[in-house]
C-alpha cells in the first residue's frame, strides 16, 4: 500500500487540487511491474501507476519513460488518460510514479468478457474492432518529434535490430529446438517491408491493453500500459493486434480464440483496411509484420516457459510457443510478398 500522508504532502507541493483534504486510495490492478490506485481526494479522481518496492530498480526509469509518452498524447486525436504530475524523487513514496486522469469506462481484463450490451448483441460488436484498429491508427499519426520524443526509441535500423536482438535474445534463454524457427528467421533476414515510415508505437497492442467508454455505440476511451512504447515501426501494432484475430469472426470457434469472445467482430481484411483509411499507411506488406509477430511473440513467450518453475500460466506457454513459431514459418514460405 502507499504512504498516503506522504502522496497528500506532495501533491499539496505540487500545487494540484485538493489541498488539505483526505486522501482515499483503492487499489485497482497490479502485478511485479506496476501497481495502480485509483486516488480520490475531495471531489478530484486521478490514478496513481507506481512499481512495486520489489520491482527491478529499471522500472523507475521505465515509469518516467511512460510519463513521457502519456504526457506527450496531451492535445493529439489519441484516446489517452490525461497526464497530471510525474515525480522522480524516490524518496517520496520509495519509487518514480505518475498522476494519470482516472477513465471512466471499462476494461475488456475486467472480466474477460464483454459487458452488456456487447455481451449479447452482435451487431454492436464490430465497432469494438473498428474502433481498437483507430487507437493505434490515430498513434501512428502523431507527430513525435514534435512532441520531444525524438531520443524515445531508435528508428533508424530498426527492421535490422529486430532479428538480431531477438535471436540473440533465444540464445540466452534457449532450453529446446523451436520448429520452424530457422525458415522464419531467414526469411526476416531477406524480407523488408515495402516501406517503413517510422512513428510512435505501443508495442503490446490488443484488448487486454486499452479501455472503452460505458454503452453502444462502443468507444474507445484510453489506451493504456505504456510499458513498451517506442519510436518504431507501427504496423508492427497492428500486426500484434491481429495475432489471435480468426479469419472468420462469424463461427463458433471465433469465440474460443482469444481471452474476449471474437465472434460478430468484423474480419481482418476489414480492420486492416479501416486502418489503412484513418493512418493514411498502406498495408499491402503487412504478411511481413505477422512474421515478425508471429516469430517475436514466440521468442518472448518462451522465456517465460523456460522460467517457468512450478507457475501454471508460465508453464501454459509451453505448447502454445510451437504453434506461434510454426505459423510464422508457415507464413512466410506461403506468401508472395517480396520487398
Amino acid at each position: 500500500m502507499i504512504d498516503i500522508d506522504r502522496l497528500a504532502d506532495w501533491m499539496d507541493g505540487t500545487g494540484l487540487p485538493g489541498k488539505g483534504e483526505p486522501i482515499e486510495a483503492r487499489f485497482l490492478s497490479g502485478g511485479t511491474q506496476n501497481e495502480i490506485y485509483e486516488i480520490a481526494r475531495g471531489a478530484e479522481r486521478c490514478v496513481i501507476r507506481i512499481p512495486p518496492a520489489t520491482a527491478p530498480a529499471d522500472r523507475d526509469r521505465g515509469i518516467l519513460r511512460e510519463w513521457r509518452i502519456i504526457e506527450a498524447l496531451d492535445g493529439t486525436d489519441v484516446p489517452h488518460t490525461k497526464a497530471i504530475a510525474a515525480c522522480d524523487d524516490t524518496s517520496i513514496l520509495g519509487r518514480a510514479f505518475y498522476l494519470m486522469g482516472f477513465v471512466d469506462g471499462w476494461s475488456p481484463m475486467d472480466h474477460k468478457r464483454w459487458p452488456a450490451p456487447f455481451d449479447t448483441d452482435l451487431t454492436l460488436r464490430p465497432e469494438l474492432g473498428y474502433q481498437l484498429a483507430e487507437g493505434i491508427a490515430l498513434l501512428s499519426k502523431v507527430d513525435w518529434r514534435a512532441k520531444g520524443l525524438g531520443d524515445l526509441g531508435r528508428p533508424d535500423g530498426f527492421h535490422e535490430r529486430q532479428v538480431q536482438r531477438w535471436t540473440g535474445f533465444f540464445e540466452r534463454i534457449k532450453g529446446r529446438e523451436l520448429d520452424g524457427m530457422d525458415v522464419a528467421t531467414r526469411w526476416l533476414e531477406t524480407h523488408r517491408p515495402i516501406d517503413y515510415i517510422p512513428g510512435l508505437m505501443h508495442g503490446d497492442y490488443q484488448f487486454a491493453n486499452v479501455m472503452f467508454r460505458h454503452g453502444a455505440p462502443a468507444r474507445l476511451a484510453a489506451v493504456v500500459d505504456w510499458e513498451m512504447g517506442t519510436v518504431g515501426d507501427p504496423k508492427l501494432d497492428l500486426a500484434w493486434m491481429l495475432l489471435n484475430w480468426p479469419d472468420d469472426t462469424s463461427s463458433e470457434a471465433a469465440s474460443q480464440a482469444s481471452y474476449v469472445d471474437l465472434r460478430g467482430l468484423p474480419s481482418r481484411p476489414e480492420v486492416v483496411e479501416h486502418y489503412a483509411n484513418v493512418s493514411g499507411r498502406q498495408v499491402d506488406d503487412l504478411d511481413y509484420y505477422l512474421v515478425l509477430a508471429h516469430w517475436k511473440l514466440a521468442i518472448v513467450l518462451e522465456q517465460g516457459f523456460q522460467r517457468a518453475g512450478d507457475d501454471h500460466k508460465l508453464l501454459s506457454f509451453g505448447p502454445i510457443v510451437p504453434t506461434l513459431m510454426a505459423s510464422a514459418a508457415e507464413l512466410a514460405e506461403s506468401t508472395d510478398y517480396r520487398s
